[in-house]
């Protein structure tokens, strides 16, 4: 099949920890080009090749900042909310269990950019 079935055991374990390795290396490599590029993209310069167009695609996530909501709502529902995500809290506001709008005051939005390569052929 693919020329392995002959080796040993070790000689398979020898041959995965190198390809583990390498693939660490280049995973390595590849998050710190992405963070150069992505600070050069934020910092209003443009990146092609033949094949790409370098883009940021900016994700927003949505947080309560647990001090804050447990000032607002008080210890009960902050605990209720503290081991469950956003969903959960906008589910309380939407069953009127809590205030939506004080809610939506509440709301902090976290941007994060990943780096998106867009081929040119299309």
């Amino acid at each position: 099949m693919d020329g392995t079935e002959d080796l040993t055991l070790s000689d398979l374990l020898e041959r995965y920890a190198t390809l583990r390795d390498t693939i660490l290396g280049l995973e390595a490599e590849r998050d710190e080009l992405g963070a150069q590029v992505k600070a050069a993209l934020l910092g209003g310069e443009q990146a092609e090749t033949d094949l790409y167009r370098a883009t940021l695609k900016v994700s927003r996530r949505v947080e309560y900042p647990l001090d804050r909501f447990r000032e607002v709502f008080g210890d009960a529902a902050a605990l209720e909310v503290a081991a469950i995500d956003r969903r959960r809290a906008e589910a309380l506001a939407k069953a009127g269990d809590l205030d939506g709008e004080r809610l939506r005051e509440l709301a902090v939005v976290k941007e994060t950019q990943a780096l998106v390569l867009q081929p040119k052929t299309r």
